[in-house]
């Protein structure tokens, strides 16, 4: 019998043979490692609270990421995009489910392979500030540079948010008093809000995240419109992201296999199912056609 277990009044030795169970069935007795999901309120991906609370696209895959991890324990964590990229940035093994790949960003954190594809932000603004950037418009499409080069129109940004390479570009060579970046962990919703009362006359965001924020508040969806931005890409991909440690090395490589079986089909329908009706057949098909060709570069750069 272990030392722990030695012959003991009755009392105690029930005591210490309770204390070995606890012991032996302990994660740490089992050298079990747990990851933190690191989840931001960012619908129609991850939704913290109200109608389709815990039904996001992420939402939903995050049980199948973790059936495939069963020999780690999992803990689950609501942060703001500020505090995800901290932690992403500290030792230990913290993975951001949706997160967009950026230079910066992969040099002290670790992807996956792309995992879902994603409509690309937007501006974002009430129909009557239109005219604000009519005489930036082209083909439907707003060149932003050019808007915040005039230094007209304030505008709302989520702090350390990426938006694609070419926005975050531009926003890189922007005079900061021209972008009210919000820290806070309902950032959106406070963006739109600040539209609303004219403190801002645009802001960059996700189409689906800003309707939904907007019933959120009590504001009318209706009265928002998107506009394109020029040079950025309609869809872009979003990824698992790890803190970069040994951990999350295994962690990875054991989720890469499932995810290029499940991101055509499931991973896919799960955010098809917030697009409108008339929307989804062409995005399942761009979807599709992208992962297929992201596969081909796959296996074309291991030969």
């Amino acid at each position: 019998m272990d030392s722990c277990c030695r012959i003991l009044p009755t009392s105690s030795l029930l005591l210490a043979l309770a204390l070995c169970s606890c012991l032996l069935n302990s994660p740490l007795a089992h050298g079990r490692e747990t990851i933190t999901w690191l989840l931001r309120d960012l619908a129609p991906l991850t939704i913290a609270s109200g109608p389709g609370r815990n039904q996001g696209a992420i939402d939903q895959a995050l049980p199948l990421l973790r059936a495939a991890l069963p020999d780690y324990d999992h803990n689950v964590l609501r942060v703001n995009r500020a505090r995800a990229s901290q932690m992403l940035g500290e030792p230990g093994l913290n993975c951001d489910p949706a997160l967009l790949w950026t230079a910066e960003r992969a040099r002290s954190i670790l992807y996956s392979v792309p995992s879902m594809n994603v409509l690309s932000n937007t501006l974002i603004m009430q129909p009557g500030d239109l005219p604000f950037i009519a005489g930036f418009m082209q083909d439907g499409k707003v060149d932003l540079s050019a808007l915040l080069r005039s230094r007209t129109v304030a505008l709302g940004i989520i702090a350390e948010r990426s938006y694609g390479p070419v926005v975050d570009r531009i926003l890189a060579e922007t005079d900061s008093y021209q972008l009210l970046a919000h820290h806070g962990n309902e950032a959106m919703g406070s963006l739109l809000r600040m539209e609303r009362l004219g403190r801002i006359k645009a802001l960059i965001g996700y189409w689906q995240e800003a309707r939904y924020q907007a019933r959120q508040e009590g504001l009318d969806p209706e009265q928002l419109v998107q506009v394109p931005i020029e040079g950025a890409a309609r869809s872009q991909f979003i990824h698992v992201g790890c803190s970069d440690s040994p951990a999350s090395h295994r962690v990875l490589a054991a989720l890469n296999s499932v995810l290029l079986d499940l991101r055509s089909s499931q991973l896919a329908e799960f955010y098809a199912q917030w697009l409108t009706p008339a929307e989804r057949p062409a995005y399942l098909r761009e979807t599709t056609a992208l992962f297929n060709a992201h596969r081909n570069e796959a296996m074309s750069s291991q030969r």
